[in-house]
């Protein structure tokens, strides 16, 4: 029998499902909830444990991983007669791996202590390819006892695992990722129409410039999407929207000036309101290409 801690996971989309199912292949006992039936099947298939409710899935677990989209969708997991706090056994490790407010994770992990459940928040940066791969990078805040006894789990899941301070503060870390992350794919995604409509081999240009100081892991990451104009999500403009709101307020909140991600900010929200929500983060290049009169 394996003395691994058992694991509840709720939240099984587009990150949760591959990193749940890296788990699963790591040893650990998993049992998943989420609203969507197909997905629950998919943990079920992956060897993991489907269960009907929040509470079915975490009331043995020692450890409860949550990945839902924004702050609202974690306060609903976790508060409520249905929810984590009111059925997690005390001493149970609650990891929040959502991209959430500083102040939300704050809140949890206060509330969290009353019910005698230890709380981390540990966000990840990397993509669908990076949950998928196991090489994900996770910011955490918390205590330090709290990160060491998660620290085996989290190698199952990235690579780069980094405890950034007290509760919140990986959040903190993730809002300054996202901030990078959409002003470089912005920045890629205007090289991109400078350089076609220059008449440039586009390939052959985000290849060489990949290998100098211009490369980046975003430009690795997105450059198919980029050539091929394939923008099915791995990120989406919605989830990036939410991201940049929380960056520009938590920076607001500390007397931090972010004039290009302001700008950034308004691109992401403006292409979002043309319907292009549920695209990859990468479909900034359609927002340039429009800005450019490049028929699409």
């Amino acid at each position: 029998m394996s003395n691994l801690p058992t694991i509840a996971w709720i939240g099984l989309g587009i990150m949760g499902s591959p990193m749940s199912e890296n788990l699963i292949k790591a040893g650990y006992s998993v049992t998943g909830f989420t609203l969507e039936r197909d997905k629950l099947d998919r943990l079920a298939a992956a060897g993991g444990t489907a269960a009907g409710s929040i509470a079915e899935a975490v009331r043995d677990a020692d450890v409860i991983v949550t990945m839902v989209p924004a702050s609202p969708q974690v306060e609903a997991v976790a508060y409520g007669e249905d929810g984590i706090l009111a059925n997690a056994r005390r001493g149970a490790l609650l990891i929040d791996m959502s991209s959430i407010t500083p102040r939300t994770s704050v809140e949890l992990a206060k509330n969290a202590a009353e019910k005698g459940i230890r709380v981390l928040d540990a966000p990840v940066s990397g993509g669908e390819a990076g949950a998928i791969e196991a090489v994900l990078s996770i910011m955490v805040g918390g205590e330090q006892a709290d990160f060491d006894a998660a620290k085996p789990l989290l190698d199952a899941l990235g690579r780069t695992i980094v405890l950034c301070g007290p509760h919140g503060s990986g959040q903190t870390v993730k809002a300054a990722n996202q901030l990078i992350v959409a002003v470089n794919i912005q920045a890629c995604a205007e090289a991109v129409v400078f350089l076609e409509r220059s008449g440039v081999d586009l390939a052959a240009a985000l290849d060489v410039l990949n290998g100098g100081l211009a490369g980046s892991t975003v430009l690795t990451r997105k450059k198919d999407n980029f050539l091929n104009r394939d923008f099915k999500p791995g990120f989406r403009i919605d989830l990036h929207h939410k991201d940049m709101g929380i960056v520009t307020d938590a920076a607001r909140n500390v007397g931090a000036a972010l004039p290009v991600g302001a700008v950034v900010a308004q691109l992401v929200a403006s292409l979002r309101a043309q319907g292009d929500g549920g695209l990859d983060h990468s479909a900034l290049l359609r927002s340039v290409e429009r800005l450019s009169g490049t028929e699409i």
